[in-house]
């Protein structure tokens, strides 16, 4: 399956600039647009506080980056043959919704059988994986206190999943 994506590099430093032109595939991308048939995003509640809003996307990532292989992209190297770790292969929208949304969203993304990583506010008063495991483990999926949601998958599920959320400012 060809991946396929449509964003390019912002367009004077606007964040999250979207083109629908210059078609290249991930076997041979150039200076033009790279272009993936999925997508990946994380909604954001909009009532986080900055530091929130970098922990739960760090902590939802690191759930779409070991979801499947082929994810992530080869090590880096700089010139200096210093070695780092690779990447996502392609770019994360993150977006912002409201707490219905949030619901909608995720169980939009249960019914259409779309995996998903979730981040609810108990989370923040836990110290370990366990516990976060046991904090969503000890709450009904219709009272979850979501502050944060990411999927993998085809486009245009991904957006009827998401839709009503906005950019991150």
């Amino acid at each position: 399956m060809q991946e396929m994506y449509k964003t390019t590099a912002p367009a004077r430093g606007h964040a999250g600039f979207m083109q629908e032109n210059a078609t290249t595939t991930i076997d041979a991308p150039t200076s033009t647009t790279v272009r993936f048939d999925t997508k990946v995003v994380v909604v954001l509640s909009d009532d986080l506080l900055p530091w929130q809003e970098l922990n739960v996307t760090a902590f939802l990532m690191s759930a779409i980056a070991t979801s499947a292989p082929g994810l992530t992209g080869e090590p880096y190297q700089d010139r200096d043959g210093n070695g780092y770790l690779p990447m996502l292969r392609q770019p994360v929208l993150v977006l912002t919704a409201g707490q219905e949304l949030l619901a909608a969203a995720r169980e939009r993304a249960l019914a259409r059988e779309i995996p998903l990583a979730l981040y609810t506010r108990d989370l923040f008063s836990t110290g370990h994986d366990d516990a976060n495991r046991a904090a969503v483990a000890a709450v009904a999926a219709q009272d979850l206190d979501l502050v944060g949601i990411a999927l993998r998958g085809p486009k245009n599920v991904v957006d009827r999943i998401v839709k009503g959320a906005r950019m991150h400012p």
